[in-house]
């Protein structure tokens, strides 16, 4: 579904991605894993058209959709839910949900997507008239999942969706991000919290100084030392 090829990404002169090259397929959930600055989240940035690349490929169900603009690609089928959140947060529970789908013009179909993703989280339904920026952090969190949703994308990306959650609710996060898994939808995630990221992924990347330098799938990165050692805490003697 997403192929990156030798994607190479620039702020000034700094190289934040060095030619990194990684495969999305169908209704997977792939993760990246890697310690702060390695270059994920610019990684997820540059695929949603935030970033541009200084070169290589983003290729999406077969079209090049490099250097296209960010709306156009959410046009596509990629939505992108970054990290904080970023909630409109003078604006309505409703309303947020409701500029998820603000290319959409299936009035009927905007409805039922937005009273399935209330029915998903019934903590937004009992808050849907509330402002957002009143919502704790877990409900913040579930309402830009729902947000990112409701533009029906074909390929969700969730940036450190576990940040600054209590444990209860990152639990709770990576079910739901397991359900729209299920569900049919394509997942890519970068997370911080690397075992519960590399536990429940079909495919994993490691990124370091803005290079790829291992994969496999979940369990492999796991049993792998330099990852159990540099991202899980576990001492080559353990």
């Amino acid at each position: 579904m997403l192929e990156i090829r030798g994607l190479v990404c620039r702020y000034g002169k700094v190289t934040a991605l060095d030619g990194i090259s990684l495969t999305v397929p169908e209704k997977k959930l792939v993760v990246l894993v890697g310690a702060n600055g390695a270059g994920k989240s610019t990684t997820l940035r540059a695929i949603s058209g935030l970033v541009p690349a200084a070169s290589g490929q983003v290729i999406f169900n077969g079209e090049d959709i490099t250097g296209m603009s960010a709306s156009s690609i959410l046009a596509k089928g990629i939505a992108h839910c970054p990290e904080g959140r970023r909630v409109f947060g003078q604006m309505t529970v409703l309303e947020n949900l409701e500029i998820g789908a603000y290319l959409r013009k299936d009035t009927r179909e905007i409805a039922a997507d937005r009273d399935r993703v209330l029915s998903l989280f019934p903590r937004l339904a009992e808050r849907r008239r509330q402002v957002a920026g009143t919502l704790s952090g877990g409900e913040q969190q579930m309402l830009a999942i729902g947000r990112s949703m409701m533009s029906r994308p074909k390929l969700i990306m969730f940036d450190e969706p576990s940040l600054g959650l209590a444990p209860n609710i990152v639990e709770q996060t990576f079910s739901i991000i397991q359900g729209i898994r299920e569900a049919g939808t394509t997942v890519m995630m970068v997370e911080q919290n690397a075992f519960a990221a590399l536990d429940m992924c079909d495919y994993a990347y490691l990124l370091e100084a803005g290079s790829m330098v291992l994969e496999g799938d979940g369990k492999e990165l796991i049993s792998n030392p330099h990852v159990r050692e540099a991202y899980l805490g576990v001492t080559a003697h353990a």
